[in-house]
């Protein structure tokens, strides 16, 4: 495909030499941006993210700031280490989130938001690209750490999914850690329900600005408590691509509600032969766009780049449909990706060689 792409780009600047040069289409486009991705970038990589929603760098303590710097920074380390020594991707997953669910800044694990009634429901999903098993469960109550019962019951079980009480009887089961739903309690989240409850709106993990346009409602001293979903994708040294993701749902939430956390192919995707992908959002448009396989899709259909497919998803069908939220997604070839439509979106990533970059608010600012 190089050698006739070469070829075929060369024929056509000799003969168009000396005429006005045109604008390659679309396809023509996508396939050179292919020909580049098809060069492997790195032999492993990894990408973490702590939640999506409106971060700006003005409501942020400088104190705080290196708070969540030097959390992504610790989470990314342990995962890079178990990919730089042969580990395997759904390792390196595993136990990056870990540190992130261990965490009181992320609505993941210990950082956990409140429901109405007063609870803190977690769910979590993991996936194998070479295999195409997941494993995932929701609204988990004394589960530690939730990415390592989705872990189990792609490993262990005929399943894919286990909700509520079952899922918490699994886990211990298996013997993972348990812990009194009391080990979840955070004051900063249960005042911000308090908060959330008085001024009767439910407060999205991730849109603080949407909940400001559409219920005339916008609590600057909530703001920093709304955000946090966290995931991790990598690839290793086998060419073997995974990832994962954990959560503690919405602030408020009522009727046992299930975002796109443990929902395979809306907030967590991975296929050796494309992408793997872990996003963080307005869950029900995640689920309705399915926006971490529509990545894949588009690549292995359309022949997008990894960038490419991201931003069709993120900036066009997801932001047209009204959903908010980003991505992080690592190719088969290593590349990776950082996107989304908000104004911030706690991010890490490492490359084979150790470059680390940590970032949290949009470019824009």
């Amino acid at each position: 495909m190089k050698k006739i792409l070469t070829l075929s780009v060369l024929f056509t600047l000799l003969f168009n030499c000396g005429k006005p040069v045109t604008k390659l289409d679309n396809t023509e486009e996508n396939v050179i941006q292919n020909e580049k991705e098809a060069i492997k970038t790195n032999d492993f990589a990894i990408v973490i993210h702590g939640g999506a929603g409106t971060i700006l760098k003005k409501n942020m303590t400088a104190e705080r700031e290196v708070e969540y710097r030097l959390k992504l920074e610790e989470a990314i380390k342990v995962g890079h280490t178990i990919l730089k020594n042969g580990g395997s991707s759904l390792d390196a997953v595993e136990k990056t989130i870990n540190v992130l669910e261990d965490s009181p800044l992320f609505n993941a694990g210990k950082g956990a938001v409140f429901t109405n009634a007063e609870t803190n429901e977690l769910d979590a999903s993991i996936m194998d690209g070479k295999t195409l098993n997941a494993g995932a469960s929701a609204g988990t109550t004394t589960v530690k750490n939730p990415i390592n019962l989705a872990r189990k019951i792609m490993d262990k079980s005929p399943h894919v999914m286990l909700a509520g009480n079952g899922a918490d009887l699994y886990a211990k089961e298996q013997g993972l850690e348990i812990v009194s739903p009391d080990y979840f309690y955070t004051e900063n989240r249960f005042k911000s329900l308090q908060r959330a409850k008085k001024k009767a709106i439910i407060e999205q993990d991730h849109d603080a600005e949407k909940d400001k346009k559409t219920a005339g409602y916008y609590d600057a001293d909530i703001k920093d408590y709304k955000l946090g979903t966290v995931g991790c994708v990598a690839l290793d040294k086998n060419g073997n691509l995974a990832a994962g993701t954990s959560t503690g749902g919405m602030t408020n939430k009522r009727f046992g509600r299930v975002g796109d956390v443990p929902i395979i192919g809306a907030g967590t995707y991975a296929d050796n032969a494309t992408c793997a992908v872990s996003g963080t959002g307005w869950g029900e448009y995640f689920i309705r766009a399915t926006v971490a396989h529509d990545i894949s899709v588009l690549m292995e259909h359309k022949n997008l780049s990894l960038e490419a497919a991201a931003k069709e998803v993120i900036h066009n069908k997801l932001t047209n449909m009204g959903g908010t939220g980003g991505i992080i997604a690592v190719d088969k070839n290593g590349n990776m990706v950082m996107d989304f439509n908000t104004a911030g979106m706690y991010r890490a990533k490492m490359d084979a060689n150790g470059e680390l970059v940590i970032e949290i608010y949009s470019k824009k600012e």
